[in-house]
């Protein structure tokens, strides 16, 4: 098994039709001990106890810098380390640029980029004690082509901001045996597009993509294994497109 004896805390990962879960279900099955953390109404303990009894829910906030830090010392008191941080926690909004709020950004920018920061900021003391680590952040598409699918600029913005984010904690941490690479899913049939896209423009949509389909949770998670395992052993600072060919550069 690929993650055996791994503590995995996944942040956002308790929806049943998500990429967390998705992911928590994997990196179960491939032997890792999971912590889902999420907020109190996703219900997080009841989400880790479908994987069985060797994992963990445990709720917080991600935009809180208390919360998250009391979560992670929960996961260490259940698990006594934590090898793997998958940085899943986002939301967003269908807006037009003008249309952008005061709030409509700070709630995107607080959940996706500040929550990946908090949220690698109280792993990685852990992670530098172990002297090993994969920090795994999901970006978007996104932030790559500009958006034009559901999410406003201001979650393309989020998005790109994790990239750099990413990007920086890795020349910065790999000398500590820390990895930080990111994810940069395509369009995925989850609930975060649940109403926004009719059947009709799917369909549209998949006909343009390479692989004439829309991404599905288990593609993402996949690649979550792979990056967390020492398959990637070698991999730090990239950012590993999942996205059917919709955007090839």
């Amino acid at each position: 098994m690929l993650l055996e004896d791994k503590v995995v805390l996944i942040t956002g990962g308790a929806g049943p039709n998500g990429l967390g879960f998705a992911t928590a279900l994997q990196m179960a099955r491939h032997g890792a001990r999971v912590a889902i953390l999420d907020l109190a109404d996703a219900r997080p303990v009841e989400a880790a106890a479908q994987l069985g009894d060797a994992h963990f829910g445990v709720v917080g906030n991600v935009t809180d810098k208390t919360a998250v830090d009391r979560a992670v010392e929960q996961v260490l008191a259940k698990f006594g380390r934590i090898d793997i941080l998958v940085n899943n926690a986002g939301i967003t909004q269908p807006r037009k640029t003008v249309d952008i709020s005061a709030a409509d950004y700070d709630a995107v920018l607080d959940v996706s980029l500040r929550g990946t920061l908090l949220c690698s900021q109280a792993v990685i003391p852990v992670m530098e004690r172990q002297q090993s680590g994969s920090i795994i952040c999901i970006s978007s598409v996104s932030a790559q082509r500009g958006g034009g699918i559901v999410g406003g600029p201001h979650y393309s913005a989020a998005k790109a901001g994790v990239l750099g984010l990413a990007r920086a904690m890795a020349r910065e941490l790999g000398a500590a045996g820390i990895r930080v690479n990111c994810i940069a899913p395509g369009l995925i049939s989850t609930d975060i597009i649940k109403g926004k896209l009719t059947e009709e423009k799917k369909t549209e949509i998949a006909e343009t993509i390479p692989l004439g389909r829309l991404g599905r949770a288990n593609d993402i998670a996949g690649a979550c294994v792979f990056l967390g395992s020492d398959l990637s052993a070698y991999c730090t600072g990239i950012t590993l497109d999942v996205n059917g060919g919709m955007l090839i550069h």
